[in-house]
């Protein structure tokens, strides 16, 4: 066998194999010329050989190259410096006018004197690859949008049956009592009534019932007429009035007074008002909703609340539940908190480490979701790259019990004895909270209603308080 023909048959046998490829491959002449192309090459640009094979490789206009424009031959090229370039993914642009997204790979060839005679280029088509990342983004967005009602956020069973009443609600101008611990999420849950309802283009006002003494209370729910006490100088407006058309949502209602009990008594079964200092009635349209971290009931049987003012407000009741009766839903919540902040702080944490997540499903959360949502953040302020890891949790989730504030007293568990305070150490405690009340009540064993009554009793200011 003559050894032209020997050539001619290694040259067909290593086209073949090249034409066998899942990969697209290409190779230039010392000109940058392309001088074969392999029938995946075919299939990723939709340019056949014949229309490839003497053109330059700026044909697939790639999206990104050594160079940012394609050069006229090798020599200007800065693949000839390096050698060989890393994979990328780019896109190339296919003869039909769409773009393909793909790996691109190149390496210079040299013969055995170190000349150079060419360049091979191999392609990967990503385009099932995207495609199917294009898939299980829409298919997380869509388990998100079926695990989330407005803010709220659940796939638990316990949370499914929440956003179930919430709807059934939202279609409704009852009454309704939201019961759950503190940090549940109660005030999003009346907003999210108050959105889907009829009412959603007037006002949503929100009244903590436990903020202001009876006085005051009086005043801020119906308001009141000049002269009516020391420093009332000018007529004003109550929230029921300025909620007209709207609805009102009575936060910590458990706290109310027994005038005042009976003053909203009225509101609900007349929907009229009395201003403080003024006999005339008003008439109000609104909606009341209502909250409490309380056994409103018990409180009824203990001659606390009045009987007929419970049944008013529970015309359609909805309980919400603890986290730790939802523990399948941690997960899904540590990750939108991870996801918020990481939009908030521009950092791309990944999310929580195996040990941190198994560590927050075991956890009791006795602050519930705002606890999670503090926690996430302490991680963040520690966390700088990668996943949250076990150490970057706060102490008193990683060790329950072990964080004693100064009463020598441990975080989390029921206390013995009923914590004495003075305002001094109080104010301290709340600045190092951030001003947050329910999380100072947790640190000293009491409630958050009790952190309210102490800063009422001690004149403690609420201006420089942060929502919770």
């Amino acid at each position: 066998m003559s050894s032209a023909l020997q050539k001619g048959m290694n040259r067909r046998f290593i086209q073949q194999i090249i034409d066998c490829m899942a990969e697209g491959v290409f190779t230039l002449d010392r000109s940058g010329r392309i001088t074969s192309w392999n029938s995946a090459m075919q299939t990723i640009s939709g340019y056949a050989a014949a229309d490839a094979i003497g053109r330059t490789c700026d044909m697939l206009q790639f999206s990104r190259c050594v160079n940012k424009i394609c050069p006229t031959g090798l020599k200007e090229c800065g693949l000839i410096r390096r050698g060989k370039t890393e994979a990328k993914e780019c896109h190339l642009r296919h003869r039909d006018g769409f773009d393909v997204p793909v790996i691109k790979n190149a390496r210079v060839v040299r013969d055995e004197g170190g000349r150079i005679i060419g360049v091979v280029e191999t392609l990967t088509d990503l385009s099932e690859l995207v495609d199917a990342r294009r898939r299980a983004e829409d298919a997380a967005r869509r388990l998100g949008e079926r695990y989330t009602f407005g803010n709220l956020i659940g796939k638990s069973r316990a949370m499914q049956d929440v956003f179930a009443a919430i709807a059934a609600a939202g279609a409704s101008d009852a009454a309704v009592l939201i019961q759950g611990e503190s940090g549940t999420g109660k005030e999003l849950v009346a907003g999210a009534i108050h959105h889907l309802s009829g009412r959603s283009p007037k006002p949503l006002v929100t009244v903590n019932c436990a903020a202001l003494p009876e006085s005051l209370l009086e005043s801020e729910l119906f308001g009141h007429v000049r002269g009516a006490f020391t420093g009332a100088v000018r007529d004003r407006k109550g929230r029921f009035e300025e909620a007209d058309g709207g609805t009102v949502f009575l936060d910590e209602i458990g706290e109310l007074s027994p005038f005042i009990q009976v003053k909203l008594l009225r509101v609900l079964q007349e929907r009229e008002i009395e201003r403080v200092g003024e006999s005339a009635r008003r008439k109000v349209d609104i909606r009341i909703l209502a909250a409490t971290h309380q056994d409103l009931y018990a409180r009824v049987r203990q001659g606390l609340f009045r009987e007929d003012l419970f049944y008013r407000l529970k015309v359609f009741p909805i309980h919400l539940p603890a986290l730790r009766e939802r523990r399948e839903d941690v997960p899904l919540l540590a990750g939108h908190f991870v996801d918020r902040l990481n939009r908030r702080t521009g950092k791309e944490l990944a999310g929580l480490a195996e040990s941190a997540l198994r560590t927050c499903m075991d956890y009791a959360w006795p602050g519930n979701v705002r606890e999670l949502e503090n926690a996430i953040e302490h991680a963040f302020v520690l966390c700088r790259t990668g996943r949250i890891e076990l150490e970057h949790l706060p102490l008193e989730i990683r060790q329950p019990g072990s964080v004693r504030f100064d009463t020598g007293r441990p975080l989390h568990g029921k206390p013995s004895a009923p914590r004495r305070l003075n305002p001094e150490e109080l104010q301290s405690l709340l600045r190092a909270c951030g001003w947050n009340k329910a999380e100072a009540a947790r640190r000293i064993g009491i409630s958050r209603t009790a952190v309210w009554k102490y800063m009422r009793k001690w004149g403690i200011p609420l201006k420089t308080e942060t929502v919770e």
